[in-house]
């Protein structure tokens, strides 16, 4: 499922990049060529137990007073002084090179990417917490355009950091501290992972305020039992895990959708014909519709994305019967939207907002119940 995803949203981006009549020219056998690794996966040496006690290996860490894209705000709003809790987040795909199955530590390319995802994404969450964001030796891109097993070890490599990161954070963290999960894309991917490995049936499962799994497919039926947490279904629950897709009407999820039904959940079961989950952004609910009059601000970028500012009202959402995310008329918001609507470039920057209202609010309610 993993790969099969990822190798469409791949080709999607590519989509969007090149343009439509360029793809046609250009067969994908050729975008294979230019972006997926020609030599073989390089086994690489494991990432030491104490290698993320040091602050170069985290791209926004409560530690870093400058130079942290998490601490980024736009105009109107400001980071805590003192946040309460503690938030892992998993920055999408940012290595696009073929040189390697994996991206190095210190690719400038991949972590300035990184920190633009970072600043755009997690800093929603920056009232309601200090941001911990690894650096990881993440899948790249073009290990999304194969089937090959390689992909798969590239994938299976990033994970390893990841966990090894989120050891680190619990140590600094202390034994207490609410946590809030958040990650997109291949991010959210090592989250459901992370989710099923080191929290589904232990102590740790009760400090989880909120786990948002956004731009990644989870199926109600075959993934979720797995993982330890319910899927949220009331605003002010805390405990729970979120996520959506964003597309924009009319949209045309059907190539995500077929993907999705053709593969296997975590309990070895088809996930074809169940519903995923798709968690309102904007109300915080379980499925269901609200106005673009009570979505609380979108980030909307500068063409050279150096900037953004906050439009209010400016998307409604609603949740369909399939587990897409629709958000009406598509908006403005620059050109990485994929082709059939799909919005997932900016999944977090319509909601951004209300997502930060959702995170302290989900917080006010894990306080009260701890």
């Amino acid at each position: 499922m993993a790969r099969k995803f990822l190798y469409l949203i791949a080709i999607l981006i590519m989509l969007a990049l090149a343009g439509t009549f360029a793809y046609r020219l250009f067969a994908p056998q050729l975008m294979r060529l230019a972006m997926v690794p020609s030599a073989g996966f390089k086994a690489l040496p494991e990432t030491a137990a104490n290698a993320y006690a040091s602050p170069m290996l985290w791209l926004a860490h409560p530690g870093k007073a400058t130079d942290n894209p998490a601490l980024w705000t736009p105009e109107g709003y400001k980071a805590a002084a003192a946040p309460e809790a503690a938030i892992f987040f998993i920055h999408p795909t940012s290595f696009l090179d073929r040189s390697a199955w994996n991206a190095p530590l210190d690719n400038k390319e991949a972590n300035d990417r990184a920190a633009l995802f970072i600043r755009g994404q997690a800093s929603a969450f920056n009232e309601a917490g200090a941001i911990w964001a690894p650096r990881y030796r993440q899948a790249t891109f073009g290990a999304f355009l194969t089937t090959k097993a390689d992909a798969q070890k590239a994938l299976d490599l990033a994970y390893r950091d990841i966990a090894v990161a989120f050891a680190q954070f619990l140590t600094e963290v202390g034994r207490t501290r609410p946590i809030i999960l958040a990650g997109h894309s291949q991010g959210a991917l090592h989250l459901t992972r992370l989710l099923r490995e080191e929290i589904a049936g232990t102590p740790l499962a009760k400090r989880i305020v909120a786990a948002y799994i956004v731009g990644w497919p989870v199926s109600r039926t075959t993934d979720l039992p797995g993982m330890g947490l319910p899927e949220c279904s009331a605003a002010d629950q805390s405990g729970c895990i979120l996520g959506w897709q964003s597309f924009a009407e009319p949209a045309a999820p059907e190539l995500i959708l077929d993907t999705y039904n053709a593969s296997i959940g975590f309990d070895g079961k088809p996930r074809a014909g169940t519903p995923m989950i798709c968690t309102n952004p904007i109300s915080g609910l379980r499925g269901g519709s609200a106005p673009a009059s009570a979505n609380l601000g979108t980030l909307v970028p500068s063409t050279d994305l150096k900037s953004a500012k906050i439009e209010r009202a400016a998307v409604p959402a609603r949740c369909e019967d399939r587990g897409i995310l629709l958000i009406g008329t598509p908006p403005a918001l620059g050109p990485y939207v994929l082709p059939g609507n799909n919005y997932h470039v900016y999944d977090y920057s319509l909601f951004w907002a209300n997502i930060r209202a959702d995170a302290a609010r989900r917080l006010a309610a894990f306080k009260a119940q701890n």
